[in-house]
C-alpha cells in the first residue's frame, strides 16, 4: 500500500523524571511542540523512545496518554518490533487496540535470522493487524539487513505501508526504491540522508533531529517536494552540524540532552545508557546556539 503518510515524522524521545518514571508533563509539551511546528506523524516507542528499558505497563500508559494528548491532530505510529515474532505480533495488536494509526516494526534483532525469516516475521504481523505497517531497517543496531529483493517481497503483503531505511548505503536504498516503487513507500530513517532519499522519491522522513528542529525538518521536506533543491541544500547544510551532534553519542543520549538544554525537558536516558559526557555537553550547547536556538540549560 502507498500513501499512508507524506511529510515528516519525529522519532520521539521519552522523557523521564529524576526518579526514573515517565515525565508526562514534559512529554505533553513535546507533543504540542511537534504539532505546532508542522510535524505530520509522531513515532512513539521507537528506538529513540527507549522502549527496551520500559515495562509493558509503562508502554501502555505512554500509548494511552499519546492518543488522548494528540487528539487526532497528527498521526500516531507506535513502535512494536521485537526479536521474538510472537512478542511483536502481540505488541502490534496491542498498539492497534490503543488507537495507533500505524506501526513502526523494526527487524528482529540479535537473532540474525535469514531473509526468509525477515519476510515471515513481517507476514505474521501483517496477518495479525489491519493498520499500516512501516518496516524499519537499521542493520547497525539489529545485525540484520532487509535486502532490496526481500523488501520487494514484503511490499506485497496487505498492509505494508513502507520501509524506514537507515542502512546507510545509498546504492542499496536506490535499489530498494526501484523495487518497491508503486507498491509501498520509502521513508528516510537517517537524518544525514534525508535530502537524497527524498530526491529519489521518498514519501517522507522519520527524524531524530526533528525532536529539536521540527520546523526546519518540515521546510527541508517542502523544498524537495517543490523541486527547490537550491533551498533544500541550503537548509540541509545549516542542519548538518546539529544532525551530526544528535549522534555524537549513541541515540537518544544527545537528543535528550539537547531537549533539556532548550527547555523541552528531555530528562536523562535509562541505564545502561548514560547522560551526555561533559565535553560533549559544551559542544552541544554551542551547536544549538549557533543554529539560533535559545539554550537555557
Amino acid at each position: 500500500m502507498t500513501g499512508f503518510f507524506n511529510g515528516t515524522a519525529t522519532a520521539m524521545i521519552t522523557p523521564f523524571t529524576k526518579d526514573g518514571s515517565v515525565d508526562f508533563a514534559a512529554f505533553g509539551k513535546m507533543i504540542d511542540y511537534q504539532i505546532e511546528n508542522g510535524t505530520d506523524v509522531l513515532v512513539i516507542l521507537g528506538t529513540t523512545g527507549e522502549p527496551a528499558t520500559m515495562s509493558e505497563a509503562e508502554k501502555e500508559e505512554v500509548m494511552r496518554f499519546s492518543v488522548e494528548k494528540v487528539a487526532k491532530r497528527a498521526k500516531i505510529v507506535f513502535g512494536s518490533g521485537s526479536n521474538s515474532t510472537a512478542h511483536a505480533v502481540e505488541a502490534s495488536k496491542k498498539a492497534e487496540a490503543f488507537g495507533a494509526d500505524g506501526l513502526l516494526v523494526v527487524t528482529p534483532y540479535y537473532n540474525k535470522c535469514t531473509q526468509n525469516g525477515i519476510y515471515e516475521y513481517y507476514k505474521a504481523i501483517s496477518e495479525a493487524v489491519d493498520i499500516p505497517i512501516i518496516c524499519y531497517n537499521v542493520p547497525p543496531r539489529t545485525g540484520v539487513n532487509i535486502l532490496p529483493a526481500t523488501m520487494e517481497r514484503i511490499a506485497s503483503l496487505k498492509n505494508i505501508a513502507g520501509v524506514k531505511e537507515a542502512c546507510g548505503n545509498m546504492e542499496q536504498i536506490c535499489e530498494t526504491a526501484r523495487r518497491i516503487r508503486g507498491k509501498c513507500d520509502l521513508y528516510s530513517g537517517d537524518d544525514n540522508l534525508n535530502l537524497p532519499i527524498l530526491a529519489i522519491g521518498g514519501a517522507g522522513l522519520i527524524s531524530v533531529a526533528s525532536n529539536i528542529i521540527p520546523k526546519e525538518t518540515k521546510e527541508l521536506y517542502n523544498f524537495v517536494k517543490a523541486g527547490d533543491l537550491k533551498s533544500a541544500n541550503e537548509i540541509q547544510d545549516k542542519m548538518l552540524p546539529l544532525i551530526d551532534a544528535m549522534f555524537m553519542e549513541v541515540n537518544p543520549i544527545p537528543a535528550k540532552a539537547a531537549a533539556e538544554m532548550i527547555g523541552l525537558g528531555g530528562g536523562a536516558p535509562r541505564a545502561p545508557l548514560t547522560e551526555l559526557e561533559p565535553a560533549h555537553k559544551e559542544q552541544m550547547r554551542k551547536i544549538l546556539s549557533d543554529f539560533g536556538l535559545n539554550v537555557i540549560a
